[in-house]
């Protein structure tokens, strides 16, 4: 979604300048080595390595979530420039295999994120804002994960959404494995809050969401653990492992987010061993890091992976200002490297 996110890069930039790098608590980068050979090929089948999307019509993957009918498989779809459809991508060779056309609902204006949620049913959020909070009211699509992975026409639900206090931007939607309840994260720069929906969603009337948790990010994408008791949030240059609680928020620590050209989407593996990192662009690389709260004979050894690097637990002291100063330095880098009208790209 067009954003004037050139002004803002600017405001990072000068920032990371004033402060100087040094003086910056830095969150960890690992670089983006992934490639489609080494994915869910070379191991169990998992789909828990890295890859690269292969599909020239995927330019702007903004959501992704892992299949657990189909190991290995990873949904995602454009933004806002595509139509009504969804994109099943093998991470063993990082080609689509599927491709979803969806009925039943009308224009999709924003779709900036994707969950999977009990019964192998697929929740697509649009819920992105192009005028920063104009919209009245957002849309959420439901629809059952097919069987049989092919090119095929899918009749989705529509549930109208309407947040408790007024209208906001939002590019995460995450649906609980276990209670299959519905959750948006809003985007604030100064962090947001975690709302939650209706215990059932209706699909005449509206969805009334109401904030129940502060969430210290400028949040991109959001995603559950399989087991329902941890919440990964990610931002364009870093990210917050929590402990779910029920939705009583815990903060765990800061998440290895990898420097990627724009940070959209985050999902766990379908193994929870691991945090899969997606990124907009044509031929855009997903990458594997350890999920914090995957048991540690699952990590990376010592060197050769984000293990040294990963969530560790907040001693009380961590807030979202120490993930927002972290920005500051990265924005830097990111500038120099691929200038102003990169940064112009969708979020």
């Amino acid at each position: 979604m067009r954003r004037p996110f050139a002004g803002r890069a600017g405001a990072l930039l000068a920032g990371a300048l004033l402060m100087g790098a040094a003086a910056v608590p830095m969150l960890a980068v690992s670089p983006a080595s992934a490639s489609a050979s080494a994915s869910a090929a070379d191991g169990d089948g998992a789909g828990n390595k890295g890859f690269t999307i292969e599909d020239p019509r995927i330019t702007e993957s903004s959501g992704l979530a892992a299949s657990r009918q189909h190991p290995g498989v990873y949904w995602t779809h454009n933004d806002s420039d595509d139509g009504p459809y969804l994109y099943a991508v093998d991470s063993a060779t990082g080609k689509t295999v599927a491709r979803l056309t969806l009925t039943g609902i009308g224009t999709p204006r924003d779709v900036e994120a994707i969950s999977i949620g009990p019964g192998n049913e697929i929740w697509v959020g649009d819920i992105g804002d192009n005028l920063g909070g104009g919209w009245p009211y957002v849309w959420i699509y439901r629809l059952p994960e097919p069987k049989t992975l092919t090119d095929a026409t899918v009749r989705a639900t529509q549930y109208i959404v309407k947040y408790a206090d007024g209208p906001r931007d939002a590019e995460s939607l995450l649906v609980h494995p276990k209670t299959g309840r519905v959750y948006i994260i809003d985007k604030q720069e100064d962090g947001g809050h975690l709302y939650e929906g209706p215990a059932t969603l209706a699909a005449s009337g509206t969805n009334v969401f109401k904030p129940v948790a502060p969430v210290d990010l400028w949040a991109t994408d959001a995603a559950f653990s399989p087991d329902g008791t941890h919440l990964a949030v990610r931002g364009y240059f870093g990210g917050i492992s929590y402990e779910w609680n029920g939705g009583d928020l815990r903060r765990k620590g800061r998440l290895d987010v990898p420097l990627q050209r724009q940070g959209e989407s985050v999902t766990y593996s379908a193994d929870g061993t691991k945090l899969m990192y997606g990124s907009e662009g044509t031929g855009s690389t997903v990458v594997a890091e350890d999920a914090p709260d995957a048991p540690a004979d699952s990590k990376s050894p010592s060197g050769s992976g984000s293990s040294d690097n990963a969530a560790g637990e907040d001693d009380g002291s961590s807030t979202g200002a120490e993930v927002r100063l972290g920005a500051f330095a990265l924005a830097a880098v990111l500038v120099a490297a691929f200038g102003v009208r990169r940064l112009r790209r969708r979020g």
